[in-house]
């Protein structure tokens, strides 16, 4: 019997799928109560957001019980950290250490890391997500003790709140989400959702930095700096846009909580067309790689504006911060973004064939699903079958990222050993 040898993304593909079908099996067993009767795919597309750390819900997440609630918080954490992650850490923690095997994939996986680090980082990972959560759960707790709830009950809103926000996953369980909810909430929610965001490379060297005064790498000042700019600029702009209708604290809020989080602190269906499009954008640029998040990413973002800005000014080098990006880097950030734009123009098209959404809805629906946030303009609990299957294959798509599924039908990189000349196109 030959062996199957499988790519570290293919592993990852393979992994999510066997995830989501035990997600789904665990949604429908006997403790696992709704108010409403769960049908297999209503289990399937919950077991898939929650995975996928998306947020979108066809039934209520406050109608589980407790098992139910508990077991979505357990899909959402091992669906955030990653399979290849989590079973690298495990291995770590029982064996003490890595194989070069699996040390070469969690690196091919995760592009920043370099091989030599693959222990260390992945030691912090678990440290990092379990003590930001414990952070959020003491913070949140105060917020819903402000609100009047007893001991007991803002403990669990607190502890449930907080994964889900570090996770980015944006579930709740308040069928308003955060709507009319204290600052304090709203603030922890926040940065629990943009530490998340920020990939656990650029959290490991903050880390690092703070304890051995070391220099941020060039990967780390491109995601802070593009993720401020993006969180300041959507701020401003739903201020503006909504003119008086919004505060700042929601406004924050939602410009953090729209490129991946999902939960919403405003009613969605009441803001004007602009603050509708701004959100639809900071949808499809996402979070950054590594990180619990989706979109295109913010370095594949910042590529491509900073890219069209050189070429504007006539430069034939991309050059920032005293470095030069190379070319197959700023093909690569315009591929997966063209893939990524192509995904969600299908989906969008095969939705609009079988639903009575408006365009509108629609499109909103899709780049949510695509990009792992989970905001809704209110249709998801109204999908047919049809509109199920397509978002969850979107949601699915959209976790595990384009290139990930391009990558995991390539064996190995293929390089052209001829050099044809130049051609030239007007």
């Amino acid at each position: 019997m030959s062996k199957i040898n499988l790519n570290p993304w293919q592993y990852l593909i393979i992994s999510f799928l066997i995830l989501i079908l035990f997600g789904t099996i665990i949604l429908q067993l006997p403790f696992v109560t709704h108010t409403n009767k769960i049908t297999t795919i209503d289990a399937c597309f919950t077991a898939t957001s929650a995975i996928c750390v998306t947020g979108l819900t066809t039934v209520s997440t406050s109608g589980f019980n407790l098992f139910g609630q508990l077991s979505l918080l357990l899909l959402m954490q091992l669906g955030a950290i990653g399979i290849m992650t989590l079973t690298s850490s495990f291995l770590i923690a029982f064996r003490g250490k890595l194989s070069l095997k699996h040390k070469i994939s969690f690196s091919k996986l995760q592009e920043n890391y370099e091989i030599k680090d693959a222990n260390s980082i992945l030691k912090s990972i678990l440290k990092i997500t379990f003590i930001t959560e414990f952070i959020g759960f003491i913070f949140l707790t105060f917020g819903f003790l402000l609100e009047g709830l007893p001991i007991k009950s803002a403990l669990y809103q607190g502890f449930f709140h907080s994964i889900s926000a570090f996770c980015n996953a944006g579930f709740s369980t308040y069928d308003t989400s955060i709507v009319n909810l204290n600052p304090l909430i709203k603030f922890t929610i926040s940065f629990l959702i943009i530490i998340g965001s920020l990939g656990y490379f650029v959290i490991y060297e903050l880390m690092e930095k703070h304890k051995h005064h070391r220099k941020l790498s060039f990967h780390s000042k491109i995601v802070i700096t593009t993720t401020i700019i993006l969180v300041l600029g959507g701020t401003l702009l739903l201020l503006l846009f909504e003119n008086g209708n919004m505060n700042f604290t929601d406004s924050f809020f939602q410009s953090v909580t729209t490129r991946t989080a999902g939960f919403n602190s405003v009613d969605l269906t009441k803001l004007n067309y602009a603050s509708i499009f701004l959100i639809l954008l900071l949808m499809f640029i996402g979070a950054s790689p590594g990180s619990t998040g989706g979109g295109i990413k913010t370095t594949t973002f910042f590529v491509i504006i900073i890219s069209i800005f050189s070429i504007l000014k006539g430069r034939t080098k991309v050059v920032i911060y005293n470095r030069t990006i190379s070319i197959k880097q700023i093909i690569k950030a315009f591929a997966t973004s063209f893939i990524y734009f192509g995904i969600i123009v299908l989906g969008v098209i095969l939705l609009l064939q079988e639903s009575k959404f408006s365009l509108q809805e629609t499109l909103f629906e899709v780049i949510s699903a695509m990009g792992t946030v989970g905001l809704s303009l209110g249709i998801t609990p109204n999908l047919d079958t049809y509109g199920k299957i397509i978002i969850i294959a979107l949601m699915f798509i959209g976790r595990l990222g384009p290139a990930s599924l391009a990558l995991a039908t390539m064996r190995k990189e293929k390089q052209l050993k001829i050099k044809y000349p130049e051609g030239n196109i007007y």
